[in-house]
């Protein structure tokens, strides 16, 4: 049995044999996509936007608008998830012929959780980007900070040598 150790080069490489003389004889890379496309069968967009729950197919169990307090609804949905799971495991201790309800609830309750962490989401890298932001403007005050010090010591060994080659 013969095998090669590595597979061919794919047919468009011939399309950059030039590259190295010609830079501008390289083919335009294509346009970036807008919309919707397919991708392994499945339908996807370029929009970022969080689909709501009733468009997901799933009941919202916290209160709908933009007002919503999320450290409140969070805190129901996580007591609320505690019972179900303590009422799960009471069923499969009495009545274990009964669990898939229960498990549909609970299923129900995270995927609402997860839908109220996926709409901080923005608001989350907002946050990171400002502290990304306030790291390199603190970095760069202290890179200023030292070259004004270093200066100032340079400046200073120089008076110095100045000053010894005056004294000889």
């Amino acid at each position: 049995m013969a095998t090669a150790t590595y597979p061919p080069p794919p047919p468009y490489y011939r399309l950059y044999k030039d590259y190295i003389q010609n830079p501008k004889s390289a083919p335009e890379p294509p346009p970036p996509i807008e919309g919707t496309y397919s991708l392994f069968g499945a339908t996807y967009t370029t929009d970022d936007v969080l689909p709501s729950l009733e468009e997901q197919g799933v009941r919202q169990l916290y209160p709908k608008g933009p007002n919503v307090d999320f450290k409140k609804e969070l805190r129901s949905l996580n007591r609320e998830l505690q019972l179900h799971l303590l009422e799960l495991a009471d069923v499969l201790v009495e009545r274990p012929s009964q669990y898939a309800r229960r498990v549909e609830d609970i299923s129900l309750i995270f995927k609402n959780l997860h839908h109220l962490l996926n709409s901080l989401r923005p608001h989350q890298a907002r946050a990171t980007l400002i502290h990304i932001l306030e790291l390199q403007i603190q970095r760069r005050k202290q890179a200023v900070e030292d070259i004004k010090r270093r200066r100032e010591e340079a400046q200073r060994l120089l008076k110095e040598a100045v000053g010894t080659l005056e004294g000889q």
